[in-house]
């Protein structure tokens, strides 16, 4: 079922809980066949995540959804990523699949970028590394993520100075430590 980002929980609008994020694909070229990179970006830490993937299609995105499950764990997976936002775009048409794992999917109004406005300005940073019409696939998997690790590792002054990588760290801590009680 598609959910409008008008059912969007209020702590993901309000930015005040972390482990809601937006959704969208960075292209290169505009062939059709090529590599395109997948992000996400956490909305309170601003924690963004760029993931190279062999298409802009919705195959691609959720075995790239599926890694990310696996690297985070299935327990701790919905812990991480209890919602994700995305546009209409026909790569995220199965992305609701992901409600199946207890994610909650929604997407935005048609056009409306600025309804995802910190995916859409992480992207424009990311054009840094890789600018309009330049195939992705003249970059490794690699260099992709080291991309976005070196934008991961700037420190914001909105965020007290501190660099997307450290909240991001400290939200993983709260999560794993708290299913290690539980556990217990």
């Amino acid at each position: 079922m598609v959910k409008s980002i008008d059912e969007h929980p209020e702590e993901a609008m309000m930015r005040i809980v972390c482990g809601h994020w937006e959704i969208d694909t960075v292209v290169g070229k505009r062939l059709g066949k090529e590599s395109v990179v997948l992000t996400l970006v956490e909305k309170v830490t601003v924690f963004y995540l760029a993931i190279k993937i062999p298409g802009k299609d919705s195959a691609s995105v959720m075995v790239a959804m599926e890694v990310l499950r696996e690297e985070y764990g299935e327990e701790k997976f919905t812990e991480i990523f209890k919602t994700i936002t995305a546009d209409n775009g026909s790569e995220f048409d199965t992305l609701s699949e992901l409600e199946v794992w207890g994610v909650g999917v929604y997407f935005a109004h048609p056009y409306s970028s600025w309804e995802r406005a910190q995916n859409e300005r992480h992207n424009r940073l990311f054009r840094r590394y890789v600018p309009k019409g330049v195939s992705i696939d003249n970059y490794s998997a690699e260099q992709i993520l080291s991309f976005a690790d070196e934008m991961n590792a700037m420190s914001r002054k909105h965020l007290g100075y501190c660099t997307p990588e450290e909240l991001f760290e400290e939200f993983l801590d709260q999560v794993y430590s708290v299913l290690k009680v539980r556990a217990s």
